[in-house]
């Protein structure tokens, strides 16, 4: 797949088959993931990668804690706001999805079960968690932005699906016990992982992105 190709197709699955992807594979993926930038190359990253029974035990874990109304603890704080321009897109993204669907993401009941699908990360295979020492500066969790970029782009290229989730890091403290990941590590972002499954409804809907005009300037 050339990369203008890569780049323009790539999207968010939500839908996935259920068989695994060959280990092999899934090694090609990381090996292309790692030569993404960062700060003077320090690399700010690691990775975990769930399959199987941990990555169900863990689903289950979320999940109840989710229907016990655990308070949420994630290591990035969800956004309490939106400035106007980054809201229209947050309207337009809703309202392409009522038409499309019918579901309308603004409704209770369905954000349940949005969280629910989130902590099941989709019925994908392999879920990804990314991580790392949480005294790094914002400059590393820019980096940590690129290499999952990076990642999501390699896993498209070798017709892989990927999403990702900040609702996967909800309860941080506790799924960072659960890993045995250290405490003093700060827990990003999940991704789910798998092969898209194209008869999926929610993989039928492709969003929109803004024209260049609307956000880039020239000076000469």
């Amino acid at each position: 797949m050339d990369a203008e190709s890569c780049l323009r197709n790539r999207m968010s699955i939500r839908g996935f088959k259920p068989e695994p992807v060959d280990r092999a594979v899934l090694e090609e993926v990381f090996e292309l993931a790692r030569w993404s930038p960062s700060y003077k190359n320090s690399q700010p990253w690691e990775v975990l990668v769930l399959s199987g029974e941990k990555k169900q035990a863990l689903s289950r874990e979320m999940i109840r804690l989710f229907e016990e109304g655990a308070p949420n603890s994630p290591d990035l704080a969800a956004p309490q706001g939106w400035p106007p321009t980054e809201q229209d897109n947050i309207n337009q993204l809703y309202q392409s999805r009522r038409e499309a669907t019918g579901v309308d993401l603004l409704d209770p009941k369905l954000i349940k079960k949005a969280k629910k699908a989130n902590f099941s990360f989709y019925g994908a295979p392999h879920a990804v968690y990314l991580f790392q020492e949480g005294s790094l500066s914002q400059w590393s969790l820019f980096d940590l932005g690129l290499f999952a970029q990076t990642l999501m782009l390699a896993a498209h290229a070798k017709g892989l699906g990927t999403v990702p989730q900040a609702f996967a890091t909800d309860y941080a403290g506790e799924i960072k016990k659960f890993l045995g990941i250290p405490a003093t590590k700060r827990l990003v972002l999940g991704l789910s992982l798998g092969y898209p499954d194209p008869e999926a409804s929610l993989n039928k809907l492709r969003t929109d992105r803004m024209a260049v005009e609307k956000f880039v300037r020239w000076l000469e």
